[in-house]
């Protein structure tokens, strides 16, 4: 028996002036195989049809309405990033090349960062007038120019300080040094765009209308953020979905098996390193010796509540640092699991994947376990800046210096 896959529902490309934005659409483009088959210019008139900074205004002016970020998901270098499970996404400026200062920009689009996330600080009349509705779309993958809506985006984030926000960070390209702003957005929590709020903003109406959906409302007067929060349904990852897809995340993740080849227990101290990355509020990590590890490589804690009166809380890791043929199983796993403390936690990191059966079974019995597999090593480290194979390996060779 074939089983046949029914197409994923769209909105025609002949509808889309007509349509409202639904969160996680797919919104097809045309098929004149030129620029004009781009479905975001027809979405939301007057942006144009080219470039991530789509803008109904001026920057420079000060007068624009609303603005499209739209992301292809595939700039190694520039890795933007759209957290389902938290309502954060990660947004690189258009700065990207040598030879331009941070805000001279061809679409200003780092200009308009500036002021908004400024702006986003300000009284709500401030917000109101400077501030516009950010809508973020991305490419599909698909054949075509469709995109997917993702959401109505606010600068910042409920927990975000000005500087998680929005910061210049640098890089290197052929040896010249230059800014990008890397800015941060919240989702907000609402499925439905309106048609006709769309056309209200564009024609230069005031957003804060009958028809504002209610979490841009609430965020304009009272900066309050409402995230479009959505917990991931899928507990049990394939081996594919655990390690990395395109060609430059694999050989990263194989450069650093080969930097640690022959001395595996050193990428103990780089796992510990990699879950920093991933849970900032880890505090002081012992990395055991090999001898006395007793199932533990390394132990710290992670803390939690004001920094004037913090709680700890203690954790174990381990660190497998295999190659992808080799899968971290049950045996690897109780190993840690039998030597974790009441209310404490652990951590697990490979470079590797782990087999289904100890997912299911971390899963199914509740152990506090964190499982951090290849694919989340390479995701973690492009979102920290080290986008190639050349700037993780400088970063291994500073961080963990060793005989080759």
């Amino acid at each position: 028996m074939t089983l046949t896959v029914a197409p994923e529902p769209h909105v025609a490309f002949a509808d889309l002036s007509t349509s409202d934005l639904v969160v996680d659409a797919l919104y097809a483009g045309g098929s004149n195989g030129n620029s004009g088959d781009d479905p975001i210019a027809k979405l939301i008139p007057g942006v144009g049809n080219q470039g991530g900074f789509r803008h109904k205004g001026s920057p420079a002016k000060g007068t624009v309405r609303l603005s499209v970020l739209y992301t292809t998901g595939g700039a190694v270098d520039w890795p933007d990033h759209l957290d389902v499970q938290t309502g954060t996404f990660t947004y690189y400026g258009d700065n990207k090349t040598p030879g331009r200062d941070l805000h001279d920009t061809p679409r200003s689009g780092n200009q308009l960062l500036r002021d908004a996330f400024d702006a986003s600080h300000r009284s709500a009349a401030e917000r109101a007038a400077a501030v516009p509705p950010f809508l973020l779309f991305e490419k599909t993958g698909t054949a075509g120019r469709s995109v997917r809506f993702r959401g109505l985006l606010a600068p910042g984030g409920p927990t975000m300080t000005s500087d998680d926000e929005l910061a210049a960070i640098w890089r290197t390209t052929d040896g010249q040094r230059f800014q990008n702003y890397r800015a941060r957005f919240t989702v907000l929590d609402h499925a439905r765009i309106s048609r006709t709020w769309i056309q209200h903003v564009l024609s230069g109406g005031s957003p804060l209308t009958s028809d504002c959906p209610p979490a841009w409302r609430n965020w304009v007067e009272g900066r309050i953020y409402r995230p479009l929060v959505a917990p991931s349904t899928t507990v049990i990852r394939s081996r594919a979905g655990q390690l990395p897809e395109d060609d430059e995340g694999k050989a990263i993740l194989e450069g650093i098996r080969e930097y640690f080849r022959g001395r595996e227990h050193d990428f103990e101290s780089c796992a510990v390193a990699i879950w920093r990355l991933i849970a900032p509020s880890t505090g002081s990590v012992d990395v055991t010796r090999p001898s006395r590890d007793g199932g533990r490589d390394a132990v710290g804690t992670y803390i939690l509540g004001p920094t004037v009166n913090p709680i700890a809380i203690d954790f174990a890791l381990e660190a497998k640092c295999y190659a992808t043929s080799n899968s971290v199983g049950v045996k690897d796993v109780s190993r840690l699991i039998s030597r974790l403390k009441h209310r404490n936690f652990g951590v697990l990191v490979t470079t590797s994947y782990f087999h289904k059966q100890v997912q299911e079974e971390v899963h199914e019995d509740a152990h506090p376990i964190s499982l951090v597999c290849g694919r989340d090593i390479v995701d973690v480290l492009r979102q920290h800046g080290r986008t190639t194979v050349s700037a993780v390996r400088q970063w291994l060779e500073q961080s963990f210096p060793g005989t080759q």
